[in-house]
């Protein structure tokens, strides 16, 4: 028995027993900090240290011919969402950048939907297959992965561009008389972040799919339950984390995208990554840069935070 510290057996009592036991902890600790250290310091020079840079240059003074010179200055945040007339040195809105804003989060947003639209039947799909086949199923949705990014972008751009195989189909058909302008626009921008981020949504769906038991919906049609009311009642919560995990790995990287807006929006149709690049870039504004890659992260952040809320929410309600 130990009273006050003290742990009394039948042979006697050992008042040092419990500062043995904190001094073993303690160097316990120190034995775990040491062997994690290296990981630690990669982390930090690799990870941390470069973002380190991004924000340290996001409040310098700009280069005549691109750098930075190391002047304190907030020009670049205030350039971020405004700018300042060369007449009088008043300050407006930035509208160039705000439209780029709104059209990559807007793109963004649509993007995800119509992910989820497709994805969701795709991924019940798989999921009801029998065992033995479910693995062909994926492998067939993961087969873009094994190819570039640039190359499934002029894969879709080769689909969708006024002699591609839309336009050929419909002229084929009668249903136009000339070739639809797809390209070079925000709604190809959009079908091609759907294109190339579909698995980020199906994959995520099926692995909470694959958990449901499917007794739970027999049960809502033996209550006479509708076949909508059974995926809104029965499968959707069920799947709700799925439905969360795919919307994030799919909205963070189309918002970041940069390949497929520059590819298939032709230039005229930029998003942030474009943005971004073009001041680090031609625009030789290298604290514009990295304040507008500050802000992109932030964003990103906030759609993450969003995602672990609901997640946990989701995990304390199904226990």
């Amino acid at each position: 028995m130990a009273v006050n510290g003290t742990i009394n057996t039948p042979g006697g009592a050992y008042p040092g027993a419990a500062a043995a036991a904190a001094a073993f902890d303690r160097r316990d600790t120190r034995g775990r900090w040491l062997l994690s250290m290296p990981a630690l310091l990669i982390l930090l020079f690799a990870s941390i240290g470069p973002l380190a840079i991004v924000v340290v240059y996001s409040f310098l003074t700009k280069g005549g011919y691109g750098g930075v010179e190391w002047k304190f200055s907030t020009d670049a945040w205030v350039s971020v969402f405004f700018t300042r007339d060369i007449f009088d040195d008043t300050l407006g809105f930035a509208d160039a950048h705000l439209s780029i804003f709104w059209r990559s989060i807007r793109l963004s947003f649509i993007s995800t939907g119509l992910a989820l639209i497709v994805g969701f039947p795709t991924a019940y799909f798989i999921a009801t297959r029998p065992d033995r086949s479910r693995s062909l199923w994926l492998f067939l949705i993961t087969i873009p992965f094994w190819t570039n990014l640039l190359i499934r972008t002029f894969a879709i751009m080769e689909v969708i561009r006024n002699e591609g195989i839309v336009n050929s189909i419909l002229l084929w058909a009668g249903v136009i008389d000339a070739p639809l302008q797809i390209m070079f626009t925000d709604t190809a921008v959009m079908l091609g972040l759907l294109y190339v981020y579909l698995p980020l949504m199906v994959l995520p769906l099926y692995a909470s799919m694959e958990r449901i038991d499917f007794r739970l919906v027999e049960a809502g049609y033996d209550l006479y339950a509708t076949r909508f009311q059974v995926l809104r009642r029965v499968i959707f919560p069920l799947v709700k984390p799925g439905v969360i995990a795919g919307s994030i790995l799919v909205f963070i990287p189309s918002l970041g995208a940069y390949v497929t807006p520059r590819v298939l929006g032709g230039g005229r149709n930029m998003m942030l990554g474009n943005l971004i690049d073009l001041q680090f870039g031609q625009g030789r504004n290298w604290p514009l840069g990295a304040a507008l890659s500050i802000t992109l992260m932030v964003i990103v952040m906030v759609a993450l935070l969003f995602y672990v809320k609901n997640a946990s929410k989701s995990g304390a309600r199904h226990g």
